[in-house]
């Protein structure tokens, strides 16, 4: 056997290890940006914690996709309600959340913080009444009967997790 010097043997180039340290850094990134893009996704993005459920619980789960995609069409086309909403939302959980620090404890503050809370959701829910009414009325007399049944069908199986 003959011995080779060690300069004539094939060693692996030093850029290789830094190529694949470049490159798990790399997949580690975008895996990382794909996670919070994912997890921002699942979890309402920048929605989150601002009440943007548009739903009607059981009668969303009885209307059909064809009605709901019309009740969610008249509810985005007033953008600028669903801003100032969102708007006055943060401040009256600002004013929530400053009562609570508040020391001395203020109810007063509390009362009016939590009424204006309620009040909002109560105008929510009109609108809404007023748009589900609306798309029942321009069901058939067959489309009515098959939505009180899908209806019966979700408040008796309760909602869905």
């Amino acid at each position: 056997m003959t011995d080779t010097p060690q300069s004539a043997r094939q060693t692996p180039p030093s850029s290789s290890r830094g190529l694949k340290i470049a490159f798990a850094i790399s997949v580690a990134l975008n895996l990382a940006v794909a996670g919070l893009v994912l997890g921002a996704w699942l979890h309402g993005g920048p929605w989150r914690g601002m009440g943007h459920d548009l739903s009607f619980g059981p009668f969303s789960e009885a209307l059909n996709s064809e009605d709901r995609r019309a009740i969610g069409r008249a509810i985005l086309a007033d953008r600028a309600s669903i801003r100032e909403g969102r708007e006055a939302a943060k401040a009256e959980f600002d004013s929530l959340l400053a009562a609570l620090r508040a020391d001395p404890h203020d109810p007063a503050a509390l009362d009016a913080a939590l009424s204006a809370i309620v009040a909002r959701n109560a105008g929510r829910l009109e609108k809404g009444q007023a748009l589900l009414h609306a798309r029942i009325e321009e069901m058939s007399a067959p489309d009515r009967l098959a939505f009180a049944d899908r209806l019966e069908g979700a408040l008796q199986h309760g909602p869905r997790d």
